[in-house]
């Protein structure tokens, strides 16, 4: 970059410093037979198309008797909408300021307390923990031990989300899935539902049984969940952190910032190091814009998401420099595509940044707190994302 674009640059400096670029642009392709979007707003305008269809992740093969109880990650059209609308209640602004407020409250003073007792711990259990006492209590996950919870959780989490195997290794980890789901729902959902059924409480699982799920039902719910706001979560805490441990100006800025400030700040870390890598859409009309011809109605598109958070016609010019300012100049909510877009957008996407701007917050201001390793980044491919592991911090012994 020479000192004539540098000095264009609203930040003075645009270079790439994104530390999941590599591995991403390793392991993220387009699956055979789609086309590859890597444009801003052309990814804007098939995911906001309301022609285009959930694809990718087995969305296409899954059929439901009634659409009440399928994920709503599943669903499109008029049973999404229906679904979502009686959903959001549980994600929206108003819970999350609210309701949840005080739970990231509690529970982030619960985890800091423990870490500040042993002076040491690894930054990703922390914040998986987090993650699943935040979700858990939006569920209605709150009657069995919290520490068996996390292991069984995160046992059967990535038992469903495995890929799938032929043969005999595709049999087990059939088994291992039914294994795993079946103690989950044992020692916890059915604990949760037993509750709920004698005092039912504003959280999801009683508003599944108002609406007569059965307890399969309740369990899938709690595992989509699960995989969106604990597995992701998990690993833009411990990201966000790590870009706020090693600048210094910008961890003094997102501690002496309000909500607003820090809100901005953790978007544009999210801008750079999306976890979720690409998503897909078929749409079922014809679609311009991508080559000489209109593409033919039907057709599977991919979405590349860390291209189009990069793209200058919706970022604006310096695309790689971390500016908090951005969302405002360029007239955006500062999402981008971080958290999809259009109907298929994630729904809890307003719980998972301010339980990690709650979070950071407290974290940042602990006496002596330094990060003594910096985490070993690998790559999950069944949910195409980067995870981040062994990150080591300490703090002052309270």
């Amino acid at each position: 970059m020479n000192d004539a674009s540098a000095a264009r640059c609203p930040m003075h400096d645009n270079i790439d410093r994104r530390k999941s670029a590599k591995i991403a642009a390793e392991n993220t392709h387009p699956d055979p037979g789609s086309h590859w979007v890597q444009g801003g707003e052309m990814a804007r305008s098939i995911l906001r198309n309301k022609q285009a269809v959930q694809a990718g992740a087995g969305a296409e093969s899954l059929t439901y008797d009634n659409p009440e109880h399928a994920p709503v990650f599943f669903l499109n059209g008029e049973d999404h909408f229906n679904k979502r609308r009686k959903t959001q209640r549980f994600l929206s602004p108003k819970a999350v300021t609210e309701q949840h407020y005080k739970i990231m409250e509690k529970i982030t003073g619960e985890l800091l307390g423990k870490f500040r007792q042993q002076g040491q711990a690894k930054l990703e259990d922390i914040s998986f923990q987090l993650a699943i006492e935040v979700v858990g209590e939006i569920l209605g996950l709150t009657e069995s031990d919290q520490a068996a919870r996390a292991r069984r959780i995160q046992r059967v989490l990535y038992a469903s989300i495995a890929s799938h195997k032929p043969g005999l290794a595709g049999k087990l980890l059939n088994l291992k899935r039914a294994f795993h789901t079946g103690v989950f729902f044992l020692f916890d959902v059915r604990p949760a539902i037993q509750a709920r059924r004698k005092a039912p409480r504003e959280d999801a699982i009683s508003f599944y049984l108002d609406e007569g799920y059965s307890n399969l039902s309740i369990v899938i719910e709690c595992l989509t969940y699960g995989t969106a706001g604990m597995l992701t979560t998990r690993e833009f805490i411990v990201m966000a952190a790590w870009y706020l441990f090693e600048n210094a100006e910008l961890r003094e800025r997102f501690l002496g910032g309000d909500m607003k400030e820090q809100m901005a700040i953790l978007m544009e870390i999210l801008r750079l190091e999306p976890v979720a890598a690409k998503v897909q859409r078929r749409v079922h009309e014809e679609v311009s814009g991508l080559g000489d011809k209109p593409l033919p109605a039907g057709e599977l598109y991919g979405i590349d998401i860390r291209a189009a958070n990069i793209d200058e016609a919706i970022v604006g010019e310096c695309p790689f420099a971390l500016d908090p300012e951005r969302a405002k100049r360029v007239r955006d909510t500062g999402r981008y595509l971080s958290f999809s877009d259009g109907p298929h957008n994630c729904p809890g996407w307003q719980v998972a940044l301010h339980e990690t701007r709650i979070f950071l917050a407290e974290l940042f201001r602990l006496p002596g707190l330094r990060l003594e390793r910096e985490p070993d980044i690998s790559w999950n491919p069944s949910l195409g994302s980067y995870e981040l592991r062994n990150a080591e911090i300490s703090c002052d012994p309270a």
